[in-house]
């Protein structure tokens, strides 16, 4: 009897332990530069992952940290954007919100985290910056932020677009139809002002928010509208989108390496690990070619990867890139997501989950991004960055193997974990 007090007296020890280690915030600060840029600055005693949304005009930035006790509910903020924030505690995790008073441009807002400095003695830091529609990001005293919000999809010249047809919408429903469908994938948005270099891709994107007059003229897929979020990987339809490829290299490192190819070598290792786990996969491309076809448009493109998910009626999609950025001392892991579901962003999480907790470099977190291929497909999907091409230390794990297999492996086990 004495022995079994003990035991359970240990594991109660043991149980407090871990929950007295568990990532904690201490502090949230503001601060506003000359340029009128909202800082917010969550302090952690851990590592933690990040989300950040709008919720009609107050943008809420999600922290995985308990809310320490001396973190007041509530700070007075003196902006042009906000008068206060609320800090929340839901339990696992906390939420700041910032009622806002002016409506943001998009993409106004970035988050990003810095690492705990010992010998500075800073912990661990979430922070989010926002901008007035008046101000300049990087007006004089803005502090630069860690990495763009705007992962890039594609560096291919433009084209021009009176060959673009009426837009017409395809329901998948037989194999016949799916077949003759597969060649009237269209574009849905042109990037006119997009520099065809590789400097340019690190603040550039295509998969910008579509405005309403873009979709007069587009072809599209369209799936059964019905996808699978649970119940075990084993049958579930993945579709795996290998960033970039054919005319379109995509980011390029120091010594030449291409985005295109590293993409495609890690989503193929993806794949083979999903079948084994009883998945079903379809790639929007296994060689280096563009999905579309010579000559294609941005938009065309991108549509035609978002019709490959469409059509075999996927349960997810996740779509491959490699990052890039003009600080060549920016690195880490970030993953990107559009709400159109109730499970674009769990699935977001578990994937970068995997990813932040296994590798040595930044955690940048998960984002939220109105980009093309993970917005105008039907089931959940996300684009994945596996670091910095710009990064030497990055480059340099990137063209191994063993970070190829690892980064895929922790991948397939975010889907499958998404799945169970």
């Amino acid at each position: 009897m004495r022995k079994i007090f003990l035991l359970t007296l240990l594991a109660c020890c043991m149980l407090l332990g871990a929950v007295a280690q568990a990532a904690q915030i201490t502090d949230v600060k503001w601060g506003v530069n000359k340029a009128d840029v909202l800082r917010i600055v969550v302090d952690v005693t851990d590592t933690a992952g990040y989300a950040v949304d709008m919720e009609g005009d107050t943008l809420n930035l999600t922290v995985n940290a308990d809310k320490g006790a001396q973190v007041p509910h509530s700070k007075a903020v003196k902006s042009s954007l906000a008068d206060s924030l609320k800090i929340v505690d839901k339990g696992s995790y906390t939420v700041v919100r910032v009622p806002l008073k002016q409506r943001l441009l998009e993409k106004s807002y970035k988050a990003f985290v810095l690492k705990k400095d010992p010998a500075t003695g800073r912990p661990f830091r979430v922070v989010l910056d926002v901008t007035p529609r008046q101000a300049s990001y990087s007006g004089s005293g803005a502090a630069t932020t860690v990495v763009s919000n705007r992962p890039v999809v594609s560096n291919r010249p433009t084209k021009n677009n009176s060959s673009i047809k009426k837009n017409t919408v395809i329901k998948t429903s037989t194999v016949a139809d799916k077949k003759a469908d597969k060649k009237k994938s269209s574009s849905k948005k042109k990037n006119d002002n997009k520099k065809n270099t590789a400097a340019a891709k690190t603040e550039t994107t295509v998969n910008k928010p579509v405005n309403k007059s873009d979709t007069d003229k587009f072809a599209v897929i369209k799936g059964n509208g019905r996808f699978r979020t649970s119940g075990g990987i084993d049958g579930k339809i993945i579709t795996l989108d290998a960033g970039h490829g054919g005319s379109d290299p995509g980011a390029i490192g120091s010594d030449g390496t291409k985005e295109k190819n590293i993409t495609l070598a890690i989503t193929k290792i993806v794949k083979e690990i999903l079948e084994d786990k009883g998945a079903k996969v379809y790639m929007t491309r296994t060689t280096d070619v563009d999905v579309f076809g010579p000559n294609a448009s941005d938009a065309e493109e991108l549509q035609a990867r978002v019709n490959v998910g469409e059509k075999y009626n996927s349960d997810m999609f996740v779509s491959l890139h490699i990052n890039s950025s003009v600080n060549k001392n920016v690195g880490g892991f970030s993953t990107y997501y559009y709400p159109k579901t109730d499970n674009d962003l769990r699935l977001a999480q578990n994937i970068q989950n995997k990813l932040a907790a296994n590798f040595g470099v930044d955690d940048l977190g998960v984002r939220q991004a109105n980009f093309y291929v993970i917005k105008r497909i039907s089931m959940p999907a996300v684009l994945v960055e596996m670091c910095f091409i710009s990064n030497e230390k990055e480059l340099t794990l990137m063209k191994g193997q063993w970070f190829q297999k690892k980064t895929a492996r922790l991948i397939a086990e975010g889907i499958e974990k998404y799945f169970a």
